[in-house]
């Protein structure tokens, strides 16, 4: 890749990974972010507050911007603040319009709750404030004038993320009934879909205006907990109900078709390589 100017907002941990690794290609790469003391030296970093436009001056023009937001608590004016008012202060605080614009979402936007299948066709009504709110992002982006790809993303998980494997290391794992679909992607699968689908628009490919990232495997969550109690070699001794979003399954194939290959096509691997770190 010669030389790109990537302005990467909200540069937390996926920003930040992302960030590395184009680095690496020789980018110039540029992390905005409230506290930048623990960006790693090959991104510049800008400290600056996405929800006060005051500070989002002196930005600089950049190929490419990525938005990686993420909100610091599920209350909706935190969220509203982060994807909304974030997104909006940042488009109208750069100097140029970039080429293209990429915004990490979320398959919250879903409504389906009995173990639909879902991918970029279905229709999108959240039953919830925070779902509303990130389809506003996603159609601030999208009605933005600039080039941009949303890719929404299912249940992260990876180093840092070990929500899961504490509860199972507690002893406590869902019930099988009633039924409930989990959907999950490794971090280093989400930095992965975003390197591609940028070496795509470098290429001169066209990309589709939305991506679901998801791996290959939607499972039961019962399931996924009790291989993980059976991996740790810990005995299940609660079973409580899940505390998430409505059952259902996201297929990937529009992300394949377009040349991906998963890093971790399934819980089973991505796990695996996890306990094993």
């Amino acid at each position: 890749m010669r030389e790109q100017r990537v302005l990467i907002a909200g540069c937390g941990d996926i920003g930040t990974q992302l960030g590395l690794r184009l680095s690496a290609t020789g980018a110039q790469v540029f992390g905005l972010r409230r506290t930048i003391n623990q960006l790693p030296d090959s991104i510049h970093g800008i400290a600056a507050d996405l929800s006060n436009p005051a500070s989002l001056v002196n930005l600089p023009a950049c190929d490419y911007l990525f938005y990686t937001a993420a909100a610091k608590s599920a209350d909706p004016e935190v969220y509203r603040a982060t994807y909304v008012d974030g997104l909006r202060h940042l488009l109208e605080a750069l100097p140029d319009a970039p080429r293209h614009l990429f915004l990490a979402s979320s398959t919250g936007v879903y409504h389906q709750h009995e173990h639909d299948w879902v991918d970029e066709q279905s229709p999108v009504q959240p039953d919830n404030e925070r779902g509303r709110i990130l389809l506003a992002s996603e159609q601030l982006a999208l009605n933005s004038g600039i080039p941009a790809t949303v890719v929404r993303f299912s249940g992260i998980y990876g180093p840092g993320r070990t929500h899961l494997q504490r509860q199972v290391q507690a002893g406590i794992a869902a019930p099988a009934e009633p039924l409930h679909y989990s959907n999950r992607i490794h971090r280093d699968d989400c930095v992965g879909v975003l390197m591609h689908l940028l070496q795509r628009a470098e290429d001169g490919m066209t990309l589709k205006p939305l991506y679901l990232a998801s791996d290959d495997a939607p499972t039961p969550i019962h399931e996924v907990m009790e291989w993980l109690a059976k991996q740790m070699g810990v005995k299940i001794k609660t079973r409580q109900p899940v505390r998430r979003g409505g059952s259902k399954r996201c297929s990937n194939r529009r992300l394949k078709a377009s040349g991906y290959r998963f890093l971790y096509p399934d819980y089973r691997s991505g796990y695996a390589s996890l306990l094993r770190g």
